[in-house]
């Protein structure tokens, strides 16, 4: 997957190059923190920092319309209530994944100002927690454990919408990710789950902010 992504990357590049003017066609190097939330009826969610990197490249695209492309990898967190025995704590979950997006961006001000939307792909595992908090209870669902919800959707669908400011060679982008498909929705396969005929449904929300340096 990662070998695949930066040859996509590399061509990508090399087609934007044809079409160069002004202040594109250029490879970023981007890195930066994430907030993830769950929109859910079945969970209290409570979102938790995280990290996200990677390349993009950017190119003008037609008039002042630019597209760009990037791979990103990211760990994102969030907390569910649980009890560890007789006691409240908050389970940390972590989800780790590869983004890839191909988002088209409108220039506002040229050299400084671009407005961005568009989709992402987004590939992650299973859902990581802490092995001393596998068998956690989860206060909203008392018939699951933590580790009966791990097993997520393996590959979701979001829409991207942000802004990417600063000057030529190093923007700020901050963004919002907005999840298209279910993100428990592969939780359905789960035998516990099932028994509790409850129907388990999940939007992720992702706030990201990175500071990218555009070589």
């Amino acid at each position: 997957m990662k070998k695949l992504s930066l040859v996509i990357l590399l061509i990508s590049y090399a087609t934007f190059a044809q079409r160069g003017f002004k202040d594109s066609n250029r490879i970023g190097i981007g890195a930066g923190l994430t907030q993830l939330n769950i929109y859910t009826d079945n969970f209290t969610i409570t979102p938790e920092a995280g990290w996200i990197g990677g390349l993009s490249v950017r190119g003008n695209y037609y008039n002042n319309w630019q597209m760009s492309f990037g791979m990103f990898f990211t760990d994102s967190n969030f907390s569910i209530p649980t009890l560890k025995g007789l006691q409240q704590t908050q389970t940390s979950f972590k989800m780790s994944a590869v983004q890839i997006y191909l988002v088209p961006s409108y220039v506002a001000i040229p050299d400084h100002l671009n407005l961005e939307f568009g989709p992402v792909l987004q590939v992650n595992g299973k859902l990581n927690i802490n092995k001393n908090d596998e068998t956690n209870i989860l206060v909203d669902q008392p018939g699951l454990i933590a580790k009966d919800i791990v097993d997520v959707s393996k590959i979701n669908a979001n829409f991207y919408i942000g802004i990417n400011g600063g000057i030529k060679n190093l923007r700020a982008r901050i963004g919002y990710q907005y999840g298209l498909t279910n993100f428990f929705g592969n939780l359905k396969n789960n035998d516990k789950v099932e028994l509790l005929g409850e129907k388990m449904k999940g939007n992720i929300g992702l706030i990201s902010g990175q500071i990218t340096i555009y070589l």
